[in-house]
């Protein structure tokens, strides 16, 4: 790096995951300053969030609606301040889990049979051909917000009522039965395979931020060739949706071996508790080298940009 670098931790936000990119901030922060890095942290609150005079790098620590659906990406672009992880698109992409089921759907990549509902509106046909268990999403939602399991009639109109409450359009899912698995990527490089294992039916809210609700082994206890598919699974959805620096694919290795891609998540979280970490470390590689090299790629950008 050219020079020490300022960084801005942007942490907080807005949405129904504050809490949680709190302590992914307070965890970066310490990171960056464990690499050497003159840090700050700013709690963003609304759009009208101020950086502090000298900021060279905003570091995105925030998670759900304005923080990984594009709009604080295309603020930070406007400002000209360089920033970690995806653009405004693939962020906005990524975000939209219908937009982004269709963009795999177009890289060839295997996913759920779904249906799509819209506020209002119901398509029996399409809900029946799934048959049951399904998952209920809303469609633009992070960290399984507003997400159930139904396994029957009943069950599918509370799970509805419950993922309205958060969006006007849902994703309806055939319940995909087998393994689940993330694929983080840093960089190029896809790290480490980790297999997630709950007791939940689902890696639900609770399961991913409470100690001791989902084991997680990493590596995860396949043989290399499995590795090998389920990695480049998690690179060509990272692709396909243009995002850049790092994300995390989870997927289930179905019961006929297909890898099945559930989501991308462009701003993993990194908490004490946290996937995306956990796979670097079994990298060899420690959070204040990750983060620093996040950083790293922001202000490269910065500096294409100038030439």
């Amino acid at each position: 790096m050219t020079k020490s670098l300022q960084v801005a931790v942007l942490m907080g936000g807005t949405s129904m995951e504050r809490e949680i990119s709190l302590q992914t901030g307070s965890v970066v922060a310490q990171a960056l300053r464990d690499a050497g890095l003159g840090v700050s942290e700013v709690d963003v609150c609304g759009a009208d969030f101020t950086l502090p005079p000298g900021t060279d790098v905003a570091y995105l620590a925030l998670h759900g609606t304005f923080g990984e659906d594009g709009a604080i990406q295309r603020l930070l672009e406007q400002r000209g301040v360089p920033y970690t992880g995806s653009g405004p698109e693939a962020s906005a992409l990524a975000f939209d889990k219908v937009a982004a089921k269709k963009a795999f759907h177009d890289a060839g990549l295997q996913t759920a049979q779904h249906a799509v509902l819209e506020r209002g509106g119901r398509d029996g046909v399409a809900l029946e051909q799934l048959g049951f268990p399904v998952i209920v999403k809303p469609s633009r939602q992070g960290s399984s917000v507003g997400i159930s399991v139904a396994k029957n009639a009943d069950e599918l109109e509370r799970a509805c009522r419950k993922a309205w409450e958060f969006d006007d359009q849902l994703l309806v899912e055939q319940f995909v039965r087998g393994r689940e698995f993330t694929i983080s990527v840093l960089g190029k490089q896809a790290l480490p395979v980790v297999e997630i294992r709950t007791r939940r039916g689902f890696f639900d809210v609770k399961a991913k931020y409470t100690p001791g609700e989902a084991e997680e082994i990493v590596p995860a206890e396949i043989d290399t060739a499995t590795t090998a598919r389920i990695q480049g699974v998690g690179r060509r959805a990272h692709a396909c949706l243009g995002c850049r620096d790092l994300s995390r694919t989870d997927v289930i290795l179905n019961d006929e071996g297909g890898v099945v891609v559930l989501e991308v998540n462009t701003l993993p979280g990194i908490t004490t508790n946290s996937l995306f970490p956990k796979a670097a470390r079994a990298a060899g590689l420690n959070l204040p080298e990750v983060c620093a090299r996040l950083v790293e790629m922001a202000w490269a950008r910065r500096a294409e940009r100038k030439e």
